[in-house]
């Protein structure tokens, strides 16, 4: 039947940045499909934990700096000690700094690209090897963005790492088909999230955003339930190196 396709029971999703805002979100959604859930981030996610054991599903935190590589091996190697075995990887983590081109800082722009691009090619890189040794292949979920497709205004490097994503999920989709190891991404658009909070309580801008978007309305973190767990889950075997907008239709407008 089709929707055994989707059903990611007995496996184990490590996802960074799942706290809050999307991150969690998408962590629920394949928690809600079977999956157990690895959180990493700079500190424990609790209300992710709670909400995910309440599933009956098993969740374990690793506290990591992803803006540094160090430890990107150590978080593959105890996930596979504390839950025998990884096969997705969705890297949601990052960052975005805000100041206009002619002034933007070269630590600002470190900054996100170390934690938006460095961090997801080797901790990708990190999972791809150990999915090689389990055999089987696996899923890596990247989190793209709007700013993948478009240039945006005093984003600098938040544009340049998010465009880096879009054509990172192509290289690593060529290199590692032949291994079933599937790389897609996810782009979200405008989500009512704690990053956005400020935008939408500016009643000028939000409404100009809003006239922008077919769909009417802002997204939100539920939004990406399904996405995430399509590409995560069998029923997306022959989707490879693709970026799914899910904007309520900003990029066609």
């Amino acid at each position: 039947m089709i929707l055994d396709a989707f059903s990611l029971a007995n496996k184990v999703a490590i996802v960074t940045g799942c706290d809050t805002g999307l991150g969690q979100g998408m962590a629920l959604g394949l928690a809600e499909a079977g999956c157990d859930i690895v959180g990493v981030g700079r500190k424990e996610p609790l209300e992710t934990a709670r909400q995910v054991t309440a599933l009956g599903r098993r969740f374990h935190a690793i506290q990591a700096d992803l803006s540094q590589q160090d430890r990107l091996e150590n978080i593959v190697s105890e996930t596979v000690a504390q839950m025998g075995r990884v096969d997705i990887l969705l890297n949601n983590a990052g960052t975005i700094r805000r100041c206009d081109a002619i002034d933007f800082s070269e630590k600002d722009w470190d900054d996100v690209m170390n934690l938006n691009v460095k961090t997801l090619f080797f901790l990708s890189q990190a999972v791809a090897r150990q999915f090689i040794a389990q055999g089987g292949g696996g899923k890596i979920i990247n989190i793209a963005s709007m700013l993948s497709f478009q240039g945006g205004i005093r984003v600098p490097s938040y544009t340049a790492s998010k465009s880096g994503v879009l054509g990172l999920t192509r290289l690593l989709a060529n290199e590692w088909a032949p291994h079933n190891i599937n790389v897609n991404a996810i782009a979200p658009g405008y989500m009512a999230t704690n990053n956005t909070e400020a935008l939408r309580n500016d009643a000028e801008r939000n409404q100009a955003i809003l006239d922008r978007i077919p769909a009417g309305r802002w997204g939100n973190p539920d939004d990406l339930k399904g996405p995430a767990v399509f590409l995560a889950s069998s029923a997306s075997d022959y989707i490879n190196g693709y970026t799914i907008a899910v904007d309520g239709g900003w990029l066609a407008r």
